[in-house]
């Protein structure tokens, strides 16, 4: 990362957002029934998109001088409901909580129903951020 140029950190974190997020979109948006390992990669897919995107948060939010203490994924995603960079906290926390009990457990049910919460609700919440940052990188580059 070249950061000779002051580009602060968090556009840097952002285009890996975008790749991120394209996929899982491009993954949920699919009109044919999934197979099972195809639900997996959604699953990976939401992990990866889910982590970059608190993270994303978490440097935006840095660089505009607030101290996140101490740093965790829920005090990231509160402070940036406060911020107004996202719009629904709870749809965000229950993201939380569904990225981390897919990283520890495989309960078919569980799996099947964050596959639909992801379809309904995460997508959306994870887009609005999207624009939000697609949005402040096209004012960076003025």
């Amino acid at each position: 990362m070249n950061r000779q140029d002051n580009t602060p950190r968090w556009l840097y974190r952002f285009n890996n957002y975008k790749r991120a997020f394209g996929l899982l979109r491009e993954a949920m948006e699919s009109e044919k029934a999934l197979t099972q390992l195809e639900k997996e990669g959604c699953i990976q897919r939401f992990e990866y998109a889910f982590e970059l995107a608190w993270k994303v948060m978490k440097d935006y939010l840095e660089s505009e001088g607030l101290v996140i203490a101490p740093l965790t994924p829920a005090n990231v995603i509160r402070m940036a409901f406060e911020a107004r960079i996202i719009a629904d906290g709870q749809v965000w926390m229950d993201a939380l909580d569904a990225r981390n009990k897919m990283s520890h457990t495989y309960d078919l049910t569980m799996f099947e129903n964050t596959i639909a919460d992801i379809r309904s609700s995460y997508l959306a919440v994870m887009e609005g951020a999207y624009m939000f940052f697609l949005e402040k990188a096209a004012e960076h580059e003025l």
